[in-house]
């Protein structure tokens, strides 16, 4: 303990004080904003588990996996090239504009895109059509997403918006589902209820973009919009590729298995993805605008800086993830009022990967921060290649617990991989 204290105090010396100042002023927004979603899944997943019933809640967590794909399509990497395009120009109002305008615009077309993709599916494909409703529901989420400029917020370092929003949001859908769903009956109510919650705040989002900071709508011409698809592209096909072994588990786990076995794998990926995001979440996206501008100053102090706060991440998730994983049967045991063998075992093998994750994320941002995209996108693209018959062969195989496997494999690979391709970036640079 004595040792991270030291770290964190050495990490700390290393940024100039408005950027200290920044950084934490973002991370406590964002650090709010994760506690808050930390624990509303852990008060809404058991009640949602409870009322439903794993058949239920797994049809509703297979349609989410679903939708998914959509909210993949429409971010098109803009999380990442638009964030780091708005960080560097934030301070020229007219290129900021200009920048949002285009960014939108694309997101707007890929979600009717989207939309006409998911028409299809339920209409031709039996087994989206027998529950059409649950789809369509699901889709109001993908609007919702692609209106909410968080890529803006993040690259004007204005974390707060996000926070605010995301806050009013869950606790208004915790209050909507308390009051709406009562049985396995209301199992529609469930997405009609997130998806009316998102596109609320995505327009809330648009809202204050335009009012309060400073945006003007300017029509983007095809130079725009090209460069926009561009820039974001390599990123894009790196998402796809990452959901290729990250969504498709869950969504796969439902086409080889059951809505029940589905219901139970997806508590365990639920938990342990609220393990990998809390607090990882909120150093990253609060760091990465502020690491962007450090690297054009200095790229060894950029690099020393993502360092040494990657060992912080390693040292914090060797200390908590143990714990979790030895009190997983109580934990589960206790949030969802019952012995679920199933879910336990796969989220135990779940923490693995998770463990993996945390000692890898900042060293994978950096590679864009790096604009190293292109090896950002390779890494994920051949692991992709390699995980997603991985995981269908071993669901195929093991049932659930495959794709547990799969992750920890896939994860452990990605590891090894960036971890030393980053450190040639380094030698590199010496």
């Amino acid at each position: 303990m004595r040792t991270l204290i030291r770290q964190i105090k050495k990490t700390y010396g290393l940024a100039a004080p408005h950027e200290r100042k920044t950084v934490l002023r973002n991370f406590a927004s964002l650090s709010v904003l994760q506690t808050i979603t930390y624990v509303l899944p852990i008060l809404i997943l058991p009640y949602l588990f409870r009322i439903l019933g794993a058949e239920k809640f797994g049809l509703i967590a297979f349609a989410q996996a679903f939708v998914q794909y959509f909210m993949i399509l429409t971010d098109y990497g803009f999380s990442i090239s638009a964030t780091k395009e708005i960080s560097l120009c934030q301070h020229r109002p007219s290129e900021v504009s200009r920048v949002f305008s285009s960014v939108m615009m694309v997101k707007l077309a890929l979600a009717l895109a989207s939309f006409a993709i998911l028409a299809c599916a339920v209409y031709f494909i039996p087994k989206f059509r027998a529950d059409w409703m649950v789809y369509a529901l699901s889709f109001g989420a993908v609007l919702g997403n692609t209106l909410f400029p968080v890529w803006f917020f993040q690259g004007t370092e204005k974390m707060k918006y996000i926070a605010d929003l995301n806050i009013a949001g869950g606790v208004l859908t915790l209050v909507c589902l308390l009051f709406s769903v009562h049985g396995p009956q209301d199992y529609l109510m469930v997405p009609l209820i997130f998806s009316s919650i998102s596109l609320i705040t995505g327009i809330l989002g648009q809202y204050i973009a335009f009012k309060h900071l400073g945006i003007s709508f300017r029509f983007p011409g095809y130079t725009s919009l090209h460069q926009q698809l561009t820039a974001g592209w390599d990123i894009f096909i790196s998402v796809v590729a990452i959901n290729a072994y990250t969504t498709t588990r869950i969504f796969a786990v439902g086409l080889l298995t059951n809505n029940a076995t589905t219901g139970f794998y997806s508590i365990a990926e639920k938990l342990a993805g609220l393990c990998q995001t809390f607090p990882l979440a909120s150093f990253s996206q609060a760091l990465f605008p502020r690491l962007s501008k450090i690297y054009r100053k200095s790229k060894r102090r950029a690099f020393d800086f993502m360092n040494r706060i990657q060992l912080i991440v390693i040292n914090i998730s060797l200390i908590c993830l143990p714990v979790i994983f030895v009190f997983a049967h109580p934990i589960i045991k206790l949030i969802f009022g019952g012995d679920y063998p199933e879910t336990v075992l796969s989220f135990r093998l779940l923490l693995v990967s998770v463990l993996f994750i945390s000692s890898n994320a900042l060293r994978v941002q950096f590679l864009l921060v790096c604009g190293k995209t292109h090896i950002y996108s390779r890494i994920h693209v051949i692991m992709a290649m390699i995980g997603l018959p991985l995981i269908f062969l071993l669901i195929d195989s093991f049932s659930y617990v495959g794709a547990a496997i799969a992750t920890i494999l896939i994860e452990a690979g990605i590891f090894t991989v960036t971890y030393v391709t980053v450190n040639r970036l380094r030698f590199s640079r010496s």
